[in-house]
């Protein structure tokens, strides 16, 4: 992932320990995607930094329990999509420091709503400063969905997603 100093590698998924949710309760589970609608407002995303996570697609599961469908979603033209994501580093017990992160999500594009209900923000390679240095203003114009007919789901072919 790219975090603005360079390449890191990181655990995707946010253990915010010392989070407060709404009611001032512990926030105990890991955040592994942020919504984009959200997250300026909630304390559990206070203080976190930005990255962008290359990928060449991604896959997500439709069907009922223990028989699943397997979607690859790509970009149509090939090469990478840039998902924006959140950081932080939480300081595990005996003092090793964890370099994490979340994808911040969206409302899918038409190309994605029939397979699921949320998609990444994607953002164009030009976006990404902005993405990692801008004000919250304005990255609100960069948390939309992707424009509809530049991804292409297919079924995964040879990979067995059964449950035993």
């Amino acid at each position: 992932m790219y975090c603005g100093d360079g390449l890191r590698r990181m655990r995707w998924g946010m253990i915010p320990v010392g989070r407060k949710n709404a009611r001032g309760r512990p926030v105990l589970e890991t955040i592994i995607n942020a919504r984009s609608e959200t997250l300026f407002d909630k304390s559990a995303f206070a203080g976190v930094g930005r990255a962008v996570v290359p990928v060449n697609g991604w896959y997500e599961w439709t069907g009922k329990a223990r028989r699943k469908t397997a979607w690859r979603i790509a970009p149509k033209s090939g090469g990478l999509l840039f998902f924006a994501a959140i950081t932080d580093v939480w300081t595990a017990p005996g003092g090793k420091e964890v370099h994490q992160m979340a994808a911040v999500t969206c409302a899918p594009s038409a190309d994605v709503r029939d397979i699921h209900h949320r998609m990444a923000v994607i953002l164009e390679a030009d976006k990404i400063g902005l993405w990692l240095e801008g004000s919250e203003t304005e990255l609100s114009t960069l948390m939309v969905p992707w424009p509809d007919g530049r991804l292409m789901a297919s079924q995964a072919d040879g990979v067995d997603w059964t449950a035993p």
